[in-house]
């Protein structure tokens, strides 16, 4: 589980986040909430990027129904929340607890994460992970200096995820396919597109409930070979 690109990647998210706090508390609020639309308004270009990579645009709303209404029935997002809340000891969705959530799906959910884990665990390969890692880290401080504390609590989500990613590279490997990989993408471009709608407060999605389409997407693609 402790690789060095993964700790790398930690550390990056860290440094940026730190960077973007001292940074975010020197701004006016007029400035924070250009700083908010920028950050916004790129998340969605990514999420779009991502989206248009899907192979069965099908197979891609599918999977975002079922996960979810299973997130909504598990109530995901409500209890991640608790957790970031109880580590803030804050009542209710703070931009504390926002800022853990929005950066932790956007910094795990793209095919970054699942080719550079792949090829780390198999190949000891760890060039793709170290380029995320400086792509992470840029983006932590953006999102830091908006969100603050909550986006460095999401270097434990990536520590956690990357690390048994990498662990379990060699089960893992077919994910890297363009069966996969391509929708698994579209979903977490989705997934990308609502973080946006939501720091742009145009409507409050509860993205970590679609956490599960994840799984889902990759079920239904494996499944669907069979037809």
């Amino acid at each position: 589980m402790l690789n060095f690109s993964v700790l790398i990647n930690t550390i990056s998210v860290i440094a940026g986040s730190i960077i973007g706090i001292f940074a975010g508390n020197r701004f006016p609020e007029n400035i924070k909430k250009v700083l908010f639309n920028s950050v916004g308004l790129t998340t969605l270009i990514i999420g779009i990027d991502m989206g248009l990579k899907s192979n069965n645009i099908l197979i891609v709303l599918f999977s975002l129904a079922l996960g979810g209404i299973t997130g909504e029935i598990l109530k995901i997002e409500e209890k991640i929340g608790k957790i970031a809340s109880k580590i803030e000891k804050s009542e209710g969705e703070t931009l504390f607890v926002k800022g853990f959530i929005s950066s932790t799906v956007l910094f795990i959910v793209g095919p970054m994460t699942i080719l550079g884990c792949v090829n780390a665990g198999i190949n000891n390969d760890n060039s793709l992970i170290l380029l995320k890692s400086l792509l992470d880290g840029i983006s932590s401080v953006i999102f830091a200096s908006v969100y603050g504390f909550g986006v460095m609590l999401s270097s434990v989500s990536i520590f956690v995820v990357q690390g048994l990613l990498v662990t379990f590279a060699g089960n893992l490997s077919f994910l890297a396919s363009e069966v996969y990989i391509n929708d698994f993408t579209a979903v977490g471009g989705l997934m990308t597109i609502a973080i946006g709608i939501r720091i742009l407060e145009i409507k409050e999605i509860k993205v970590g409930n679609y956490l599960p389409s994840l799984f889902y997407v990759v079920l239904i693609d494996f499944l669907a070979k069979f037809f």
